[in-house]
C-alpha cells in the first residue's frame, strides 16, 4: 500500500470555474488540448501525455534493516493518460484513464512499475461532473477527485522535477468526494468532502483556500482532517489494508505555500504540518519496553521546502527545475524512512521542450540528519551499511499532447 501511495499522492489544486486548477510547478509547458466537436455535448478538450525513464540508485533500492544492492540501475514506463474534458456550460465532466507512476519520491527507493490497479477505481486515475450554474460564484463537482494538499502534483510532467519531497510523499492522492467550490474576485476556495486516501470510508474533509494578490503573487493555505476513525481493516489505494500505517489516513494536516514570479524565475516556499493523535484501538503509540504495556501517544511530521523553476526565456526550450526540502518526523509512526526520522535533501532537473516532446534528468541526494528509530535501539539507512545518504538519478522523456 505504501509503495503504491508514494507515487502519486499530491495532486494539489484550487478550482474555479472547473474543478481542477494545478498549482504546480510551470518550467515544463503541459499538454495543449485537442479541440473537439462533441455534438448534444458541445465542444470537449482532449488531451494526456506518455512517459518513460531509467534511473540509477547510488546506494541502495531499500531503507530501514532491509538489505539492498550496492548500485542499483533499471527503466521502466512512467505514465500514459488520457483525459476528456468538458468545461463550459452549466454541466462539466473530466474523465482520465490510464496508468500514472512516474513520480517518485526521493529517498523512498527505486521507483514502483507503473500499474492500473493503484486506485480501487482501477484505470479511472480522474473521474467527476461539476454542476456550474450560470453567474453564480459556487461549482459543486463529484466522483474520483484530486487532494487539495500540497504544491507537487501527483501527475510527473506537471512538476518541474520528477523527484518530489517527502511532503509530497506524506500526502493524500486521488480519491471519492464531493466538493463545493467559491470563486471571487481574488478568492478561491475548495472544500471537499469524501474517503481521503481511497479508503471507502467517508469521513475525511479537506479545505483550500486561496488569495490572488496580483498576478506575480498568490498564497495558498490547505487543510485536511479525519473526522472519525478509519479501522485498520479498511482497505487503502486498492492494495493492502490500512492496518500497517493507520496514522496516514487518521491525520490531521496543515499546509500552505507563496508562488512569488519575477520574470522567468518562480519560488514557491511550502510549509506542512500532520500530526495523528494517539489512539490505541489503532495502534498508534508506544510499547514501554520494562512492563510491555501499550499506551497512546501522538506522532507528528513536518515538511519545510522551497521549489523553484527558471526559463531561460519565454521562446527557449531549456529550463531548470529545483527544490530543497527538511523534514522532521516524531514518535514511533514511519511517516517517512523510519519513525523519528530527520533529514534534507535536494533536487536539479535541467529541461528541454519542444512542442510537445519533452527531455529532462533530475539529480536528487538525500541524507538522514537522524537515523535511529523512536524505540532508540533500531537504525536504519541506505545499502548494507546504512548510510546516511543516497544519491538518486533520474532520464526521462516523453510526448503530450
Amino acid at each position: 500500500m505504501m509503495t503504491m501511495r508514494r507515487q502519486l499522492l499530491g495532486l494539489g489544486f484550487i478550482a474555479a470555474s472547473s474543478l481542477v486548477a494545478l498549482h504546480a510547478a510551470q518550467a515544463m509547458s503541459g499538454p495543449s488540448a485537442i479541440q473537439i466537436d462533441g455534438g448534444p455535448l458541445g465542444d470537449l478538450q482532449l488531451s494526456g501525455g506518455v512517459d518513460g525513464f531509467g534511473y540509477y540508485l547510488g546506494d541502495s533500492t531499500e531503507s530501514g534493516n532491509l538489505p539492498g544492492t550496492s548500485k542499483d540501475l533499471g527503466a521502466d514506463i512512467g505514465s500514459g493518460l488520457v483525459e476528456l474534458q468538458k468545461t463550459d456550460g452549466e454541466l462539466q465532466f473530466t474523465i482520465e484513464v490510464g496508468s500514472n507512476g512516474g513520480t517518485t519520491t526521493l529517498g523512498s527507493g527505486s521507483p514502483g512499475q507503473t500499474s492500473i490497479t493503484t486506485f480501487t477505481t482501477g484505470p479511472l486515475y480522474a473521474g467527476y461532473i461539476t454542476i456550474a450554474p450560470t453567474g453564480s460564484p459556487v461549482t459543486i463537482s463529484a466522483g474520483q477527485i484530486g487532494s487539495l494538499e500540497g504544491y507537487e502534483s501527483g501527475i510527473d510532467w506537471n512538476n518541474a522535477n520528477q523527484l518530489t519531497t517527502e511532503i509530497f510523499y506524506v500526502q493524500n492522492s486521488q480519491s471519492r468526494g464531493v466538493s463545493a467550490t467559491y470563486s471571487q474576485g481574488p478568492i478561491s476556495a475548495t472544500v471537499t468532502f469524501g474517503d481521503g486516501y481511497d479508503t471507502g470510508a467517508w469521513d475525511f474533509i479537506q479545505g483550500l483556500i486561496t488569495y490572488t494578490i496580483n498576478p506575480t503573487n498568490s498564497l495558498t493555505v490547505y487543510t485536511a482532517d479525519n473526522l472519525g476513525r478509519t479501522g485498520p481493516n479498511t482497505y487503502s489505494y486498492g492494495g493492502g489494508t490500512t492496518g500497517g500505517a493507520p496514522y496516514y489516513v487518521n491525520s490531521d494536516m496543515i499546509g500552505g505555500y507563496y508562488s512569488y514570479t519575477l520574470g522567468n524565475l518562480n519560488l514557491v516556499p511550502e510549509v506542512q504540518y500532520q500530526i495523528a493523535k494517539g489512539d490505541s484501538k489503532l495502534g498508534i503509540g508506544t510499547t514501554d519496553p520494562n512492563t510491555g504495556v501499550f499506551y497512546s501517544k501522538a506522532s507528528s511530521n513536518l515538511g519545510v521546502a522551497l521549489f523553484g523553476d527558471y526559463s531561460l526565456s519565454s521562446t527557449s526550450p531549456y529550463s531548470v527545475g529545483a527544490w530543497v526540502e527538511y523534514w522532521n518526523s516524531k514518535g514511533t509512526a514511519d511517516w517517512f524512512i523510519g519513525s523519528d526520522s530527520e533529514g534534507v535533501g535536494a533536487s536539479l532537473t535541467p529541461t528541454w521542450q519542444y512542442k510537445d516532446l519533452f527531455a529532462r534528468a533530475d539529480a536528487g541526494y538525500i541524507y538522514l540528519l537522524h537515523n535511529k528509530a523512536a524505540d532508540g535501539v533500531t537504525t536504519y539507512g541506505y545499502g548494507d551499511n546504512k548510510d546516511h545518504g543516497e544519491f538518486v538519478g533520474e532520464l526521462e522523456a516523453g510526448l503530450l499532447f
